[in-house]
């Protein structure tokens, strides 16, 4: 299930729609262009609670998941463990792979 989440973040990187880093990150879901967060379980607390706090400040879905390097690797990057998806459907998909089937709600 896992390896799933990672090639779907790879077919979104791949289609440009993932932005990765904080900054960035947070600018998208300001913006209200990210339709997912996903946060790396080795983050910092200080990163995973600020990124929870923007997220839910603007109305995002926040996941933590995976660790930094396997996420860096799926998106073809180095050291990025905050993750903004912005196309919808890959959005959703992350979301139900995460949860082990359908989407909740």
């Amino acid at each position: 299930m896992t390896n799933k989440i990672y090639g779907l973040l790879g077919i979104c990187a791949k289609a440009g729609d993932i932005v990765s880093g904080t900054d960035i990150t947070i600018e998208t879901v300001e913006k209200k262009k990210a339709k997912l967060v996903i946060v790396a379980k080795d983050c910092s607390e200080k990163t995973i609670k600020n990124m929870k706090f923007i997220c839910d400040k603007n109305n995002i879905p926040i996941h933590i998941f995976g660790e930094i390097e396997n996420l860096s690797k799926s998106i073809g990057k180095s050291n990025r463990g905050v993750i903004g998806i912005k196309n919808e459907n890959i959005a959703k998909e992350i979301v139900k792979k995460i949860y082990g089937g359908d989407t909740i709600g």
